[in-house]
């Protein structure tokens, strides 16, 4: 990833932090998994650039989606350096990761089915007891 020198779009870390919405530990994370970059001033501290603003969003909503930070690690390239390899590699990881939360979702789903089955089992014998009682 290319790098800029600290400059006026140097964004430190309680800043990127704030500015996504994503905790300082979260980011720190991040950086361990190799999934976003900073540089370091000469005291150590972390700078980012505003692109990094956009890129832990993204980085985010492929974590809501369920993906793990090493699938995150394995579509990232195609982001940074697109390319045909890039973007093949990514295209059959992504592809695996939707048939995988397809899966999930038709799992979720069969519960959510349970339940309303389990609900209306419920109401029906509530029903049957106030009945009763009033009987």
């Amino acid at each position: 990833m290319c790098r800029r020198s600290h400059g006026e779009d140097d964004v430190r870390i309680g800043e990127l932090a704030s500015r996504t919405g994503v905790s300082v530990r979260s980011l720190r994370y991040y950086e361990e998994q190799g999934l976003l970059a900073s540089t370091r001033s000469a005291s150590g501290q972390r700078h980012y650039t505003d692109d990094e603003v956009e890129r832990v969003t993204f980085i985010q909503r492929l974590y809501a989606a369920g993906l793990s930070s090493r699938t995150i690690a394995e579509v990232l390239p195609c982001v940074d350096a697109p390319g045909e390899d890039n973007s093949d590699a990514a295209l059959e990881r992504m592809a695996r990761e939707r048939d995988r939360l397809s899966a999930h979702i038709a799992d979720l789903v069969r519960t959510r089915d349970a339940l309303d089955e389990l609900m209306a089992a419920n109401r029906a014998y509530r029903a049957e007891l106030r009945a009763s009682l009033a009987g």
